[in-house]
């Protein structure tokens, strides 16, 4: 991005300095979205009871709010680049906290559903923009060890999300929850508006033949199609189990809404330790290696919980320790299946991060809904979790043999003749 630059005394050019942005602050903005998805699946069985509403409907506050994320994530970009930073992120915390008050007071499901699916299209503002003041902010290295802190802080809100979140709905009632992500969006808001400087373009005209050009280009492209496919089966699938999560312990093993926080909060940890083991691994490891094995160990551990609840020997040591070997899979396949989709087309990384973004959540609303449409809570996770793991590999496999092929291809072109 080219910085504004200033006059100095016989026409030279001084750099404009950076804004400096607290990154606790960007923290904050960016965790708020999936903070709004954790931490109302422990409420589910008793907003389900308040409502007159079956598992199945109540899912869909689950599956619609990870569509709107996925949906979110395409539209920013190009808004922020066109008006800016600061007012993109403001119009999406309004957003967030205008939804966060109508699901609080939802009369019905259908309104609860809606208000859910614009709290996360709202939400989703501090998770785009919020890594793009962090570009915008600071040199190639320097935001990349801010990126990595800033991730590091960001994990801390969907770890403990589903603590607070039960913690709340056992002592004063689901709707506390939806006021208190109100209070945080209208809080945000107002450190945007106090404390966030403009740090990104404005008036950069953003071209919609040539944003739809890039997206035919990747969705064109098996080796893309594949490692977004399998991304998003390898990592958001996950989102089927922790929606049903709470009837499984609680209607199916009689646990408390409590309890249910911590389960969860401990699979939500397996997600960072894998991401952790990740940093750590790809200097020894090839990374198509570790994406394979990464999602072969989630089969197994999905495999291993069907067939539990295939024979009705659920428990909560064995969905527990299953599950968090899946999300310890999760974890490690995560950054590689997005490194790999992302590097198919050096010239359009913009586009295909956004594109995987959408694809990645789009699987994890899909396989939410469909875990939804059985009665048997734990059996239909079951059955998403081994079909989404399956899936996965075929696609990942896939992807790497198209990427070999075409790497092939380049190589085998001949150089062009040299003038004598």
């Amino acid at each position: 991005m080219n910085r504004p630059m200033r006059d100095l005394p016989g026409g030279a050019l001084l750099e404009t300095p950076r804004p400096l942005v607290p990154l606790w602050l960007l923290a904050l903005f960016t965790f708020s979205g999936t903070l709004g998805m954790h931490i109302f699946v422990p409420a589910l069985p008793s907003a389900g009871r308040d409502l007159g509403a079956g598992i199945g409907i109540m899912q869909w506050t689950v599956s619609l709010y990870i569509f709107g994320l996925a949906v979110g994530q395409l539209g920013y970009g190009p808004i922020s680049d066109r008006f800016g930073r600061r007012p993109a992120l403001m119009a999406g915390l309004a957003l967030y906290t205008i939804a966060g008050l109508a699901a609080a007071l939802a009369p019905d499901t259908h309104a609860l559903i809606a208000a859910r699916f614009f709290q996360a299209v709202g939400g989703c503002a501090g998770m785009v923009l919020g890594r793009a003041i962090v570009r915008d902010t600071a040199p190639p290295l320097g935001a990349a060890r801010r990126l990595a802190l800033m991730n590091l802080m960001v994990t801390l809100g969907p770890g403990a999300a589903p603590i607070v979140g039960g913690a709340m709905a056992s002592t004063l009632g689901w709707r506390s929850i939806f006021f208190f992500l109100a209070a945080l969006g209208f809080a945000n808001a107002l450190f945007a508006w106090r404390l966030l400087p403009e740090t990104g373009p404005t008036g950069a005209t953003v071209k919609a033949s040539a944003l739809a050009r890039d997206y035919r280009r990747l969705i064109a492209s098996p080796a893309f199609l594949g490692y977004a496919i399998g991304g998003g089966c390898a990592t958001t699938s996950m989102y089927a189990f922790i929606a049903c999560a709470p009837f499984i312990f609680g209607e199916q093993l009689h646990r408390s809404a409590q309890e249910i926080g911590i389960y969860i909060a401990i699979l939500v940890s397996g997600v960072w330790l894998g991401s952790f083991l990740m940093s750590r691994l790809i200097v020894t490891i090839p990374m198509a290696r570790l994406l394979i094995g990464a999602n072969a160990m989630s089969g197994i551990a999905a495999f291993a919980f069907l067939g539990a609840a295939l024979t009705s020997h659920l428990s909560v040591t064995l969905i527990v320790g299953a599950m968090f070997v899946f999300t310890l899979g999760a974890g490690i396949a995560s950054p590689a299946a997005l490194t790999q989709a992302i590097s198919v087309n050096p010239r359009v990384i913009g586009s295909a991060s956004g594109l995987y973004g959408f694809a990645q959540m789009g699987v994890g609303a899909l396989c939410t809904a469909l875990a939804g449409l059985g009665k048997d809570a734990a059996l239909s996770a079951a059955i998403v979790l081994a079909a989404a793991a399956v899936i996965g590999q075929a696609s990942f496999w896939i992807a790497l043999y198209w990427r070999e092929t075409s790497v092939a291809d380049d190589n085998s072109v001949p150089p062009p003749p040299t003038k004598r």
